[in-house]
């Protein structure tokens, strides 16, 4: 798992690679939380282009910076999802909260 953020004035990029389950999440979360409360920037995008496999800890990941983004006024969009990836989190209702968007 590795992440990469990129930060522009009007959004913060959260790129993941590999595999988002329990035994990373943490470490996934304080980064992107670092990058996100540092520049409180109105839209996050978090994007799994690279993202090889995920359990609910990706849905947890996901909500948890929704939470912290909506605090403060910002939106989420979610890009890249493979239609699997899609599909687990509009399942889980995501869709309703944030943008989900597909490959």
């Amino acid at each position: 798992m590795a992440i990469r953020t990129t930060v522009t004035p009007m959004r913060v990029t959260i790129s993941i690679s590999g595999e988002i389950d329990h035994h990373n999440a943490a470490a996934l979360r304080l980064e992107a939380d670092e990058a996100i409360q540092s520049n409180l920037a109105p839209n996050v995008r978090i994007d799994f282009d690279e993202v090889t496999f995920m359990d609910s800890s990706g849905i947890g990941f996901v909500l948890g910076r929704y939470r912290i983004v909506s605090a403060y006024g910002g939106n989420v969009e979610v890009v890249n999802l493979s239609n699997k990836f899609y599909m687990m989190m509009k399942l889980a209702g995501l869709e309703k909260l944030m943008s989900l968007k597909t490959k």
